[in-house]
């Protein structure tokens, strides 16, 4: 059995993608490198290696003399990442269903057990498990369909969060959710389409309201 020993580089950006996507690092705060690499104790060395992917991730922007900023939240953006999300993804949740072995309806099945299990709990962080519950639908595509709407999704999650901010949003997700979930399983493939586009257009058509102006 082999062991993956993971760069310090590689768990930098974990720990920093991270507070990004939670809002421990707020959208449009800089990025202080000095008190990142002294709480983390490592060189600037790994936290720049890990700094630069997350701007080629969409989540930092630099500046000449400046650093780092987290990328702000925008409408406009929303609008991007979710119409792109409309278009590439029912069709790979699509595919998904068709090509899905028994273990892998076991492992979305788990997903959505996680997802609502941190709904329902405090603490848990339930908008990282909305994304690997939608990945998981995605994964019986193939490792490029996966890693390129993994990528989408990392973008889309901060946006997924505040549009959960509002009440009864969760409820309205976990009913579509569920819903998601049965045609998958049953590979009800024109339902499957419909109601997961229905659910992203759904956020992307609310995100815009919440982001005017």
């Amino acid at each position: 059995m082999s062991i993956v020993v993971r760069s310090l580089s590689d768990q930098t950006y974990d720990i920093v993608c991270r507070q990004i996507l939670t809002g421990v690092m707020a959208p449009g705060a800089p990025v202080r490198q000095d008190v990142i690499a002294t709480e983390l104790g490592i060189s600037k060395i790994p936290l720049r290696e890990a700094l630069g992917r997350l701007e080629q991730d969409g989540l930092l922007s630099s500046y000449p003399n400046r650093g780092y900023i987290v990328r702000p939240l925008s409408a406009d953006e929303a609008d991007e990442i979710f119409a792109l999300r409309l278009k590439l993804e029912p069709g790979a949740v699509v595919d998904g269903a068709r090509w899905a072995q028994p273990s892998d309806q076991a492992a979305a099945r788990l997903a959505l057990a996680a997802l609502e299990k941190d709904q329902g709990a405090d603490g848990g962080d339930h908008v990282t498990q909305n994304r690997l519950f939608h990945l998981s639908l995605i994964k019986p595509c193939g490792p490029i369909t996966y890693q390129l709407l993994s990528r989408l999704h990392i973008l889309s999650e901060r946006y997924v969060r505040r549009h959960l901010e509002p009440k009864g949003r969760e409820e309205r997700a976990r009913r579509e959710h569920r819903e998601i979930l049965e045609a998958w399983l049953g590979a009800d493939l024109p339902r499957l389409e419909k109601v997961l586009a229905s659910h992203i257009e759904g956020t992307m058509i609310d995100l815009r309201s919440e982001l005017a102006g």
